[in-house]
């Protein structure tokens, strides 16, 4: 199978150099700026299982058919992306691996939903600079289908994907993409401080902060009737039972979770943005909480207020300390 990635940030870059030392013919089409730094020394993977160097065919835009595409770029850039290569895109199998819960029908408006295949990735990774790549930390990738029907196709993929990670197929993808958006809505706090989610989250009252998005956003999607469905390693009795617990209790339990990712510091996908200067994806993980409270009629406040300062971070790149983001968000806490 001809696999094309397009992107070549965090996951974009690490599965292309993967599937390339696995055998297979992979085709990266970064950003048209990263092409020649990334085709001069080829990508570069350090981090839970070694170091790798593999090289491979880079191109701005993909022109050529393939048997694959893996969409890697992040929600922001998903329809500039398809514009550009749209005339090698349709009628392709393609993988979406964007955080949220909108990637799919940005998509499917776009190309249809015919053969689009959403999953999602568990395991963590951070884009140092064009074409190097830190591997945090292992984990599924998780693949379901937008369409039901027959699910030869899917088999076919996942006997690509589960060569570098294991591929569970998933029969339930929104109810996991709604929980997966739990996960990743915590990456908002280590944005601010402007630091690692290991330096982040042994600041206790940060991690109260983290249990309360966790309970303002389940009270929503409860409100909302959204089915949350488990994932693999993160079942939804975890966040139920996190949430339900006395506060103090949680914010240790979370701290040793978040403390334990990762031996390099990691630093989440929303700062990786600030740090490279673009747009955060911060309006589709916390902002869903929030475009949530109002589809029911409800607030979310703290999660609203998140949200606002991660964009006041983007704007005048000042991040605040630790104390400074527990005072801004104590009036919440209650």
């Amino acid at each position: 199978m001809k696999v094309a990635v397009i992107g070549a940030g965090a996951i974009g870059g690490l599965v292309a150099g993967y599937l390339t030392d696995k055998g297979e013919e992979v085709l990266l089409v970064p950003p048209p700026e990263h092409v020649d730094a990334i085709a001069k020394t080829g990508l570069t993977i350090e981090g839970v299982r070694g170091k790798l160097c593999v090289r491979l065919p880079v191109k701005g835009q993909l022109d050529e058919r393939t048997d694959l595409v893996i969409l890697a770029t992040k929600i922001l850039d998903l329809e500039k992306s398809m514009t550009q290569n749209i005339a090698y895109l349709k009628d392709v199998p393609l993988i979406s691996v964007q955080n949220g819960v909108r990637a799919e029908r940005i998509i499917a408006d776009c190309l249809g939903a015919q053969r689009l295949f959403p999953s999602i990735v568990m395991f963590g990774a951070t884009y140092l600079a064009p074409g190097k790549i830190v591997h945090n930390f292992e984990g599924d990738w998780i693949v379901g289908q937008a369409k039901a029907g027959p699910n030869e196709m899917l088999h076919g993929i996942t006997k690509v994907t589960s060569k570098i990670f294991p591929s569970p197929e998933s029969g339930d993808m929104g109810g996991m993409k709604w929980l997966k958006l739990f996960i990743n809505a915590n990456n908002c706090l280590p944005a601010i401080v402007g630091k690692s989610i290991q330096e982040t989250f042994c600041h206790i009252p940060l991690c109260k902060i983290s249990v309360r998005i966790w309970q303002e956003g389940l009270d929503l999607v409860t409100k909302a009737n959204i089915a949350l469905s488990s994932l693999p390693t993160f079942p939804v009795e975890r966040l139920s039972h996190l949430v339900s617990m006395p506060l103090d209790e949680a914010a240790k339990i979370f701290s040793t979770i978040m403390l334990n990712l990762s031996k390099e510091p990691l630093y989440g996908s929303i700062l990786q943005s600030i740090h490279r200067k673009r747009p955060s994806e911060i309006d589709y993980i916390n902002g869903e909480f929030v475009n949530l409270a109002v589809s029911v009629g409800q607030k979310a406040p703290l999660n609203e207020r998140l949200v606002q300062m991660v964009h006041d971070v983007e704007r005048d790149g000042k991040f605040l300390s630790q104390d400074e983001l527990t005072n801004q968000t104590r009036d919440l806490m209650s």
